[in-house]
């Protein structure tokens, strides 16, 4: 039987037995993440669409197929009718229909082939950056719980920045908001955002920094798909939070950040808890203080009724104490003359036994040092001098022990057993 988290069981060594929903869930996910978001070209082959307002239809080639559904609000935003056999390009996400078990592609944004290469160049700078390890979740830091102030980049007149600011009023006033302005659209866009990073960092006066705009266009969008930009978001000192256009929209700023907010407005509430929140905490924590420290005094009124009740009559406590304290004094007096008494025997055996250690010691050094000097003896170079061999040397003391080393003319020196001899080389003869 399958427990009811949907976790795989184990069926027999090595195999693994998967729930058919719980596996299903599992390749979807592994398609969000190696993939999405997926742009593909294709022909349109099956194009309907329902009451509802709802696209069905395949895209083909000729190595296959991909079924894809385009819901209302995005065939709402299409500026052709597409039609069977029409080439065309898709932006969307797959994933899999679960009740049928298919690969499906739900479909954002479609245009007509040939009509630019933005999301193309989004696709190849995203395969690059996330192969260089930006988008990795293991380098990406939590947010703050209490943050000293939270940094907003953005334009002064987005209205982004109003729904940033008002949710922190509502949700956290006592905390400082500090603006870092930058366009967030056009061609100087990019250098302006980037700047403002800058500044946030160099200041180093917010806790958290949140990157926000409005939706729009993958063309209004642009300057958050900027490399230089991205490379900032990750060598930021403080994090990150990307909070740019609506939750369908991506950007390769969301990838670096190091939280991905589907709106301004969640930006600004996933770094800022509530104030009730900790008002509630604080109150709570008072009762807590409160209910401890009532029950310390009331162990401590326990005590005081228990001491109080055991010196009622003083002199019975007197009493115990006065035979306590002789006692105690008995005990110490006999404890100082025993230990007197081990210390004079002590002492006396070390006096009988003193010279005796003494002498055994002297004794055994002479020993040794007699059987030192007998080894060293025989190693006296005197005496291999004294057997007729002599020592030989050049003028500045060094050895001279092989003939090679000697030339015609050269000025030795001999030790004998009895004195010194200088001599001349006449001929080396080697042996």
């Amino acid at each position: 039987m399958f427990e009811s988290a949907g976790l795989p069981e184990r069926a027999s060594p090595g195999v693994r037995v998967w729930p058919v929903g719980s596996l299903l869930r599992a390749i979807a996910d592994s398609l969000e993440a190696r993939f999405n978001p997926v742009a593909v070209q294709g022909e349109v082959s099956g194009f309907s669409r329902a009451a509802s307002g709802h696209c069905y239809f395949s895209l083909k080639d000729e190595q296959g197929q991909i079924r894809c559904a385009m819901f209302r609000r995005a065939a709402g935003l299409l500026d052709f009718s597409p039609r069977d056999g029409q080439l065309v390009e898709v932006r969307g996400r797959l994933g899999v229909y679960e009740p049928r078990g298919e690969l499906q592609m739900v479909v954002e944004s479609m245009r007509q082939a040939g009509q630019g290469n933005l999301f193309e160049q989004f696709l190849l700078l995203k395969a690059r950056l996330e192969a260089e390890g930006l988008f990795d979740a293991g380098r990406k830091r939590p947010l703050p719980l209490l943050p000293r102030a939270i940094g907003v980049v953005t334009s002064l007149g987005a209205a982004a920045l109003h729904d940033v600011v008002t949710a922190l009023q509502r949700r956290a006033p006592h905390i400082p908001v500090v603006i870092y302005p930058a366009s967030v659209q056009g061609a100087q866009a990019p250098e302006e955002l980037r700047q403002a990073l800058r500044k946030a960092s160099e200041r180093a006066e917010v806790d958290v920094l949140l990157l926000v705009r409005g939706g729009g266009a993958m063309e209004d969008l642009w300057a958050f798909n900027d490399e230089q930009l991205a490379r900032l978001i990750v060598a930021s000192p403080v994090p990150v939070v990307c909070g740019v256009g609506h939750e369908t929209d991506f950007t390769i700023a969301d990838f670096c950040a190091d939280l991905r907010a589907p709106t301004p407005t969640a930006a600004a509430e996933m770094c800022a808890q509530p104030q009730s929140v900790w008002l509630g905490a604080l109150d709570l924590m008072q009762g807590r203080m409160q209910d401890g420290v009532e029950r310390q005094l009331q162990a401590q009124n326990q005590r005081l009724d228990w001491a109080a009740s055991r010196v009622s009559r003083p002199s019975h406590l007197v009493t115990r104490q006065q035979a306590r304290l002789a006692g105690q004094t008995q005990r110490l007096r006999h404890a100082l003359q025993s230990g007197v008494q081990r210390e004079n025997s002590r002492l006396q055996r070390l006096a009988l036994a003193f010279p005796q250690a003494i002498a055994g010691a002297l004794a055994q050094q002479q020993r040794q040092l007699e059987r030192a000097q007998l080894r060293l003896e025989p190693l006296d170079p005197k005496l291999v001098l004294q057997r007729g061999y002599a020592w030989l040397a050049d003028l500045q003391g060094q050895a001279v022990t092989s003939a090679r080393a000697t030339h015609p003319g050269q000025a030795l020196r001999a030790t004998l057993a009895d004195g010194e001899v200088d001599l001349t080389v006449s001929a080396p003869r080697l042996i």
